[in-house]
């Protein structure tokens, strides 16, 4: 799997744009299936239709107009409003039956981002060194699609269609709701990482884990990306 190598650098804007391509071996294995002996069932993945952005929206990744920060509590317009920096500490995708805490993550020695112990098979975590979700910007959030034991946090991310809702907690005591643009997958050495953790001038998130092509010698072969942005808070 390719694995872009970069270095560690500042949180939001700057750090997001040092993470490398999410193909790294931890999580995207596939032990589950490899060892199972069984006749292989993968994960959902993201149709066509989820893919694309509904006439008269913004395409997924795209550049935004942000506006002013807005105290929590108060409904957002799509796009118009960003909270002040604090760390999230729970995830929830009601759609797909997520709950889960969140855990700081940071880049491997190989410049790619770093992601939750296998064994963990329930916990996801963010890119402590970018930023935090319902800050202007891209968040990210990355979990393992299964482990050895069987499926992990993410293994229905591939279905989660546009239009459903991402609940983020944050330790500020604020809950930050997203709305799913898109959901895609793409070849490990097809991954757009511009569109993925570029900079967005509104709050943006993006969820990633395993999907795309499953092979026995090398499991998953890509990653499955939810794109959203910030539409209310709590």
């Amino acid at each position: 799997m390719r694995r872009t190598r970069r270095s560690a650098g500042t949180r939001g804007r700057t750090g997001n744009a040092l993470i490398a391509t999410v193909s790294a071996v931890a999580l995207c294995s596939g032990a589950w299936l490899l060892s199972s002996g069984a006749e292989p069932h993968p994960p959902p993945q993201p149709s066509a239709a989820q893919a694309s952005a509904r006439p008269g929206q913004h395409d997924a990744g795209t550049p935004h107009d942000a506006g002013t920060p807005q105290e929590p509590g108060t409904p957002q317009e799509s796009g118009s409003t960003s909270l002040p920096p604090s760390p999230p500490e729970r995830l929830r995708i009601p759609a797909i039956g997520v709950d889960t805490p969140l855990m700081g993550l940071g880049l491997t020695r190989q410049g790619s981002l770093d992601v939750p112990p296998p064994e963990r098979k329930n916990l996801a975590g963010w890119y402590e060194a970018g930023t935090t979700p319902g800050e202007r910007g891209t968040a990210v959030v990355a979990g393992h699609v299964d482990n050895k034991e069987g499926p992990a946090v993410f293994y229905q991310l591939g279905a989660l269609r546009r239009g459903t809702t991402i609940e983020v907690e944050r330790r500020d005591g604020s809950v930050a709701v997203f709305t799913v643009d898109a959901n895609e997958v793409y070849d490990a050495d097809a991954f757009p990482d511009d569109k993925v953790y570029g900079a967005a001038p509104r709050p943006e998130l993006r969820v990633i884990t395993c999907g795309g092509r499953y092979s026995k010698e090398t499991g998953y072969q890509g990653n499955v990306v939810v794109f959203a942005h910030l539409t209310e808070v709590r």
